[in-house]
């Protein structure tokens, strides 16, 4: 992953015309969890340039119904526009705001009501905001479905290596996961996806709720 990011390998990507900006690998894993899960709303925070948001478009129309909600704090003109012209822009609802902002979770919440829901973390990568992101959505997750919190990876990445960035190693994803499984046994870590994907940006991400 060291290697791969001196060339951002991860930007190559993309998913029915919209840059993904995810490994290959994750997609993959992601798109089975979806498959098997079959949930009828999806939750994302970050929405970028919308191949995201625009994959768990493409599985939940392959699974016949659904829509997804993408969060994020600022949705550029240029690619909210490529997002409503596509052709699964029917399965999609964009929020423009933070993630944690009451009103935010209040709305979330409400369309929640009754769906059988899976939640996928990728927005500000600071312990504080994922932690706050995690107490907010991951109870909406329905038993059996999964909480996926990405770019956990940065935990393992050098110093200084996000020089630019206010997360970095002690403050991440994988921080906040771990904080928050402290007082939690709802979920557990799904071990047996990672292990299988050898390259991920979630290493210790794939939240699975038990109970």
């Amino acid at each position: 992953m060291h290697e791969t990011g001196k060339d951002k390998y991860i930007y190559g990507f993309s998913w029915l015309g919209r840059p993904i900006i995810q490994y290959p690998q994750d997609t993959m894993a992601l798109q089975e969890i979806i498959w098997k899960v079959k949930p009828n709303l999806i939750i994302e925070t970050g929405i970028a340039h919308g191949g995201s948001i625009i994959f768990s478009a493409s599985m939940l129309s392959l699974l016949g119904s659904g829509f997804v909600i993408g969060i994020d704090i600022d949705i550029r003109k240029h690619n909210r526009i490529e997002i409503e012209k596509h052709p699964l822009s029917s399965h999609i609802i964009m929020l423009e705001g933070s993630s944690i902002d009451p009103w935010i979770i209040e709305e979330v919440t409400e369309l929640a009501k009754d769906m059988r829901v899976m939640v996928c973390l990728d927005s500000n990568h600071t312990h504080e905001h994922v932690l706050a992101e995690l107490q907010a959505y991951a109870p909406l997750v329905s038993v059996g479905s999964y909480c996926v919190v990405m770019d956990t990876c940065i935990e393992d990445t050098p110093e200084g290596y996000y020089p630019d960035r206010p997360w970095g190693k002690g403050n991440n994803p994988k921080t906040a996961v771990w904080e928050y499984l402290k007082g939690n046994s709802d979920f557990e870590i799904d071990r047996e996806i990672e292990g299988r994907l050898l390259i991920t940006a979630a290493p210790d991400g794939y939240l699975k709720r038990i109970k």
